[in-house]
């Protein structure tokens, strides 16, 4: 089985000497080697299959379910080709970040650098003498962001699945066998949702001590069929009887395009995943197969519900299309198939900060009490994302928040960055520089817009 490293050991690393001034002890315990497979490992690695499922399943999260609303802060025209537009984009960087990841690797003589890594070699490089003295600070930026971002995801997730776990429970007596357009509902909570996110925590926790990616692909695998059967059942209604879309408006305002902004950036989640992904794949250089494949497939998956879910309600689109989903029986099981998939997708979510913090903590642990800190944290990180989930009740703005803020860094302004940084000394092109330059520029001013 393929073991994702704990202690953080890389053995295809030269030896580090002690007195290294630009790395600290600290670093170099907390290096983020679940990213890499030992060559004696390789042949029990991640299959082309396995690899595209978590792909798929990294990406199809609950932001999918709010890119109707996306639209309509975007407006009909302007809202699919500015979607298709920045998942032709993101793919882009995520194919920068492999590059750059690949050229390090073969100066550096490693099998494989992560993403933080990789902004840190890159750094020590560069012309620039600061910058070169400087370079550990690249890696922890990076490091920081994807805690930032893959948390976000799952204190999102908790919100995600409480609160559609609250809706069945609370509309049962007024669910019906058969299935008309939603009205409104005004109905008193009997339970506060935390109630809900705290019978969840127990659950997550327990999920989250699997720490192999092949055992998880098992998972992923129960909740893509629960993700496609809950697409399946969405797809089927909002299909029926669309109205007339002259009505709708084909360009929204600036201020409301920027939620659409942010909310489609969140959705494309698996830029964290990446390098991780490919990492551990049995036949690593197949990866660019899989991540063309796969992503194809989630931005056709992304612009049809968009689109078809903003024609078919229009000016009643709520933040989840599943709340715009007539209540009856057979749709109120699309919320908890999707929670379901939701619910074993977090623990790929969750993945990335966990390799990243758990070598820095168990290397201040003694030998016997290693598996001690490693659940411990685990354990802490999922109650965080839970009392963040608590104190932030707005799924729409969390989302857009998230998206705009820590997302779009590391999806849109570090990989161009990136590429300019390391292959600037080969004679780079003026058209490329001039191409990273302006994506970086659109990834900060929609960061900054944001705030």
């Amino acid at each position: 089985m393929l073991k994702i490293s704990l202690l953080g050991s890389d053995n295809n690393s030269e030896p580090k000497s002690l007195d290294d001034g630009s790395k600290s002890l600290s670093e170099s315990r907390s290096s983020i080697t679940s990213e890499s497979v030992r060559p004696e490992e390789e042949a029990n690695g991640l299959s082309i299959m396995q690899t595209l499922i978590h792909l798929l399943k990294c990406n199809i999260g609950t932001g999918l379910l709010g890119l109707p609303l996306a639209m309509k802060n975007a407006g009909l025209l302007v809202g699919p080709f500015s979607l298709l537009a920045i998942g032709i984009l993101t793919v882009h960087c995520m194919v920068i970040l492999l590059n750059c990841a690949h050229r390090l690797s073969q100066r550096l003589q490693k099998t494989f650098v992560n993403y933080g890594e990789a902004m840190m070699y890159s750094l020590e490089t560069c012309p620039n003498t600061w910058l070169r003295t400087h370079s550990v600070w690249g890696r922890y930026t990076v490091s920081f962001l994807l805690i930032i971002t893959q948390l976000g995801f799952c204190s999102v997730y908790f919100m995600f699945m409480a609160d559609n776990l609250q809706q069945m429970v609370e509309e049962a007596y007024v669910t019906s066998n058969t299935c008309r357009p939603r009205k409104i509902l005004v109905l008193t909570p009997t339970l506060d949702i935390r109630f809900y996110m705290l019978a969840i925590l127990p659950f997550l926790i327990l999920l989250v001590f699997i720490q192999n990616l092949r055992v998880l692909s098992v998972f992923s695998t129960l909740a893509s069929i629960t993700t496609l059967w809950s697409m399946a059942l969405i797809f089927e209604y909002i299909v029926q009887e669309i109205p007339d879309p002259r009505n709708l408006p084909l360009m929204a305002s600036w201020k409301t395009f920027l939620l659409f902004f942010g909310t489609a950036i969140f959705t494309f989640e698996g830029v964290g995943m990446v390098l991780s992904l490919r990492n551990q794949m049995k036949h690593p250089q197949q990866f660019s197969f899989v991540l063309y494949l796969g992503m194809s497939l989630v931005i056709i998956l992304y612009t049809c519900l968009g689109t078809l879910g903003y024609m078919k309600f229009g000016s009643n689109t709520q933040a989840s299309i599943t709340l715009n989903l007539p209540n009856c029986w057979l749709y109120q099981s699309v919320k908890l198939m999707y929670s379901i998939g939701i619910f074993f997708t977090y623990a790929l979510q969750f993945h990335v900060p966990a390799e990243i913090i758990i070598p820095v903590v168990i290397s201040q642990a003694s030998e016997s009490w290693v598996l001690f800190a490693d659940l411990s944290v685990r354990t802490a990180l999922v109650c965080l994302t839970c009392v963040s989930a608590i104190l932030i009740p707005r799924l729409d703005l969390v989302i857009s928040l998230v998206g705009s803020v820590s997302s779009s860094a590391l999806a849109l302004i570090i990989p161009p960055l990136l590429e300019l940084i390391t292959f600037y000394p080969e004679d780079m092109s003026c058209v490329t520089i001039a191409k990273d330059i302006m994506i970086s520029i659109l990834g900060l001013l929609g960061h900054r817009r944001q705030n």
